[in-house]
């Protein structure tokens, strides 16, 4: 056998290792930070804290025995996530995993050398956490929900199901650092198909009920919701105002058609909480987070509330119907 030959079969025997098996979980009980701006039950409810779990176990850990976690939450309430964040830092974690724009910004804020995973973003490098996707140069990475490509994907979709459109709405909220890009590329799309673009910003949740009442004062035809931490965690009440107003909707949430809206497109968060142990088991095997790239999206799903359609008097185009990875009923 020549030499060249012996390399490659060695080559092809290490490639073929899986990643995980590299590095044994660390002999010593690791802590984690969790910080979340939704309350401690919606967090539970929603499955996000248990898949991070979940996914910890998949990689060798076992909460309790090799790795504890400090759980923050800040029921909903933006302004309690500096204090929060503040307290995870003085605990000298050996990791923080955080969830939306405005829990990111507050350690973002309280530490640059704990090592910070993020579950979900739209924008990091738009809003200020990474140099760029694909060496963010910091204490943070994750993952990223691209949700500024998401818009222009959200307001054709409108269009296929609601033919006649001609006035928009944006749900967003005036706070959040990575609205003006989603904002700036929907604007583009919408000029071009000649559909004009009303704002409804919400920065609290009578906030959200008053902008659909004004909306539909505007006849807006259809609405879009941008990703938020405080839509997520109103993502009921934001389907049943939709409803409510008789506005056929959209969010990047899959569960959000589920929940009443009318359709929804856009990657899965729990899956994402489940793919931030990933990141948080490279890191305590010495990774440095500042090269580690931030994961986008591969794969999108689009559900539609057949229930819904019906009841807004909307007939679905079938070959959107043909489109979609799931239609509820």
């Amino acid at each position: 056998m020549t030499t060249r030959r012996r390399f490659l079969i060695a080559l092809a025997a290490v490639l073929a290792v899986p990643r995980r098996s590299s590095a044994e979980p660390p002999s010593r009980v690791v802590r984690i930070g969790f910080l979340n701006l939704a309350s401690r039950q919606f967090t539970l409810d929603s499955d996000r804290y248990h898949a991070f779990v979940q996914g910890m176990r998949e990689l060798g850990y076992v909460e309790g025995k090799n790795f504890t976690i400090e759980a923050r939450f800040a029921d909903g309430n933006a302004e309690r996530l500096p204090a929060l964040a503040g307290e995870l830092v003085r605990l000298k974690l050996d990791v923080i995993v955080v969830g939306g724009v405005a829990a990111v910004r507050a350690v973002h804020l309280a530490t640059t050398t704990i090592p910070v995973v993020v579950a979900v973003t739209t924008d990091p490098v738009g809003e200020g956490f990474a140099m760029s996707i694909a060496r963010p140069g910091g204490n943070i990475t994750g993952l990223s929900l691209t949700a500024a490509d998401l818009g222009p994907k959200h307001l054709e979709l409108l269009k296929a199901a609601v033919p006649k459109l001609s006035r928009v709405a944006l749900l967003l909220h005036p706070e959040n650092p990575g609205h003006p890009l989603q904002l700036k590329r929907i604007m583009s799309v919408a000029q071009r198909i000649d559909v004009e673009v009303l704002l409804a910003e919400a920065g609290t949740t009578p906030d959200i009920e008053h902008e659909f009442a004004l909306m539909r004062k505007k006849r807006a035809d259809a609405i879009i919701i941008l990703p938020d931490a405080l839509f997520i965690q109103e993502l009921r009440f934001i389907a049943a105002q939709a409803f409510a107003h008789r506005m056929p909707s959209i969010s990047a949430l899959p569960d959000y058609a589920e929940l009443g809206g009318l359709m929804s497109y856009g990657t899965s968060l729990v899956d994402n909480y489940r793919r931030a142990a990933t990141y948080v088991d490279r890191i305590l095997k010495g990774a440095n987070p500042g090269v580690l790239p931030f994961e986008q999206p591969t794969r999108y799903r689009l559900v539609i509330n057949r229930t819904t359609s019906l009841a807004l008097h909307l007939t679905i185009p079938q070959a959107l119907l043909i489109q979609a990875d799931q239609v509820t009923q």
